[in-house]
Parts: structure tokens; C-alpha cells; sequence
């Protein structure tokens, strides 16, 4: 099986730790000195644990798991795997990337769930530093396998595993077999490829979901400090048609670049396999999402202050690129900006962050 370095600890991370070395890779967990809970537990502990009931509702793959090594040293990180997955906030990738560049090695494929087109990003720092000489694949997924979250220091939950991951594989050339094939064998589920980081930035499944419904219903969420069922009970017949009418320009987009995207709900039903027929549906009766009452309590939730500059900026990015307007997108950007006194369209991820221009968007995307 293969050796894989987990950076970030939070819940997808400590997941992934566990997950994978449940299916018999060697793992060895990252996370700064800074933020070093979850680490000192692994260790403390031996490894991981996932426990099979939580709030009264069955949970998945419970059990206990030892980790190979549970570090705050990214040297120890870097040098162990050929596979460096990162799960971390978009806003944190950035930051441990720099952390890692100096240990970077020839070969590695650093997979990042989920890319917001961080492996753009992530391979435009390469370009501009000491290190611009190594052979590095990018990998970007669309999101995470599991629906998941930390109980406990090092014990977790695991509510839900998508059918499938979509990836992106950057630069194109560095797509081989050999690549795929190493993909593959780490993921709890099969993979489906993408043509590049555009689509699977925006194929992320959070796009209307998360910031749309959360800057919606943000009077109730902090009024009642996030005491609801953040699908069933913020997902209205009014405010999924919104949500729908943002999809369709989150779809324009990527007409406009040469792209057939899934529907938001084309993709929940093949992520999770169902067949709801409409959007409403999936968020009020999905068994997945509904196991636990968990919500966003402020606009500082990651609902907002990640989904919004990762998500929602490159989509008004990429728009204007290619001369349409996206109005329930750009509306949602400005409220958001306006909950947390941030200028959005100022820090988050812009086509410049991730050292694309006119002509190298063309090329991305014929």
C-alpha cells in the first residue's frame, strides 16, 4: 500500500488519517505547532478513534485505527510520502504551503480536498520560488470524501462517503497512468478525472449550498446560535429557488469556458446516490445530512468566509473573463463582504492569485 503525509488535522483531515489507514496505508498526520490538539491526542491515544453511534444515529466505519506518525514537523511530513494530501481550510493553503516548499521533492503529488483552485495557486508559488526546477503534481478535488466531524480530541464521526471523488490533475502533462493509478489506490472511492482546475473549482458541491443559504438565513442561524439542521431547516421552497437561479450562472460560466457542468443536483444525487427530484428535496430529506443538528452560528462560519472568496470569487472572476454577469452571485459576494466589513472581491481568490491570464485561461481552456 502506499505512504501518505495527511496535512491539516481538522475534521476531514483526522478523518482521512484514520480512514486510510483503515484501508492499510501508512499515514503520517500533520498539523502546526499552533494548532497541535488533534496531534497530541493521536499520539496520546495511539491513533484514532471513530465511533459508531453519535446523537442516537449509526455512524460509518467505526472503530479504532493506529497512525504511523502523528508530527508537528513538516520536514518529517514531507520527506515520508510520495502523496502529500492537504485538507485545510482554502485560506490556510497558502500558509502551509510555504511550510512545505522548502521540502518539496521530485515527483510528489500534493492532492488538495478541496482544491478551489489551489493547485493553481499552489504551483504559481513553485513557479516563483527557489524551487521552481521540481517535477510537481497538483491535484484538485471538488471536495472530501466523507460528511464528518470531530467529537473529541482524536475521536470522530463519520456521518456519510460520497460514491465518488472528482478530481483535477495540474499540469495536464503530468495526467499519466502512473499519476491516476496512485490516485486511485489512496481514495476510499472511485475517482472520476477532470479536465482541469477550472471545472473542478466549479464542480465544488458547496458552491450554492453553503454561502447562499447560510447569508440568507443569517438572522435565525445567529439568533438561535446555529441550533437547527443546517440542510433540512435553512432550505426553503423560496430559497432553493434561489439557489437554483445561482446555479444556472455558476452553469453560464462554464458554458461560456467550453464546459458541461453537472446541475447542483445532478451532482448530489450521483455523489450520494439517490434520485431526488429536486434540490429541496435532497436537503430536507437526505438521511446523510440529516443524522445530526449542526449550523452555522455567525457569519465567521467557513459557510461564508471560505466559500465565499474561494468558491463564489472565482466564479465572478471567470465570468467576467468571459463578458457575463452573474448578479445572484456577485449580490451574495457583497452581503458577505458586508457581514464580516471585508472587501471579497479584494481577498479572495482571484485569477491573479492563481497567476492565470487571458491567454492562459484560453489555453486551461481549450
Amino acid at each position: 500500500m502506499n505512504k501518505i503525509s495527511i496535512i491539516g488535522a481538522g475534521n476531514g483531515g483526522l478523518t482521512a488519517a484514520y480512514h486510510l489507514s483503515k484501508l492499510g496505508h501508512s499515514i503520517c498526520l500533520y498539523d502546526s505547532p499552533q494548532f497541535d490538539t488533534q496531534i497530541q491526542a493521536v499520539n496520546k491515544q495511539g491513533g484514532i478513534k471513530a465511533l459508531s453511534k453519535d446523537h442516537g444515529a449509526e455512524m460509518m466505519f467505526p472503530g479504532f485505527e493506529e497512525i504511523t506518525h502523528a508530527t508537528t514537523d513538516i520536514k518529517k511530513a514531507m520527506e515520508f510520502a510520495e502523496m502529500i494530501i492537504m485538507i485545510c481550510p482554502s485560506f490556510a493553503q497558502e500558509l502551509l504551503f510555504e511550510q512545505m516548499l522548502p521540502h518539496l521533492q521530485d515527483g510528489q503529488v500534493v492532492f488538495i480536498m478541496p482544491g478551489n483552485y489551489g493547485g493553481l495557486v499552489l504551483n504559481r508559488m513553485k513557479n516563483e520560488s527557489d524551487q521552481k526546477d521540481k517535477d510537481i503534481t497538483f491535484v484538485d478535488g471538488i471536495s472530501i470524501p466523507w460528511a464528518t466531524r470531530i467529537v473529541e480530541p482524536g475521536v470522530l464521526t463519520i456521518m456519510g462517503l460520497k460514491e465518488f471523488l472528482s478530481v483535477s490533475i495540474f499540469p495536464s502533462e503530468n495526467a499519466t497512468d502512473e499519476v491516476k493509478q496512485l490516485i486511485t489506490e489512496s481514495l476510499p472511492v472511485p475517482v472520476e478525472f477532470l479536465d482541469n482546475p477550472i471545472v473542478a473549482g466549479l464542480e465544488n458541491i458547496n458552491f450554492g449550498g453553503h454561502p447562499l443559504l447560510t447569508t440568507l438565513n443569517m438572522g435565525l442561524l445567529e439568533n438561535f446560535d446555529g441550533d437547527f439542521n443546517y440542510y433540512r431547516d435553512c432550505c426553503s421552497p423560496a430559497t432553493a429557488n434561489a439557489a437554483a437561479k445561482m446555479d444556472q450562472e455558476r452553469l453560464a460560466v462554464g458554458a461560456a469556458l467550453g464546459f458541461s457542468l453537472r446541475t447542483e443536483l445532478q451532482a448530489m444525487n450521483a455523489l450520494y446516490g439517490s434520485n431526488y427530484k429536486s434540490v429541496y428535496d435532497f436537503n430536507r430529506d437526505s438521511t446523510t445530512h440529516g443524522k445530526i443538528n449542526s449550523a452555522p452560528n455567525s457569519s465567521k462560519n467557513r459557510y461564508v468566509t471560505e466559500d465565499v472568496p474561494y468558491l463564489l470569487v472565482p466564479c465572478f472572476e471567470l465570468a467576467q473573463a468571459v463578458g457575463i454577469r452573474v448578479p445572484i452571485v456577485e449580490s451574495c459576494i457583497h452581503i458577505a463582504s458586508a457581514y464580516n466589513d471585508t472587501d471579497y472581491f479584494k481577498t479572495g481568490r482571484t485569477l491573479k492569485d492563481m497567476g492565470i491570464t487571458a491567454e492562459e485561461l484560453k489555453n486551461l481552456t481549450s
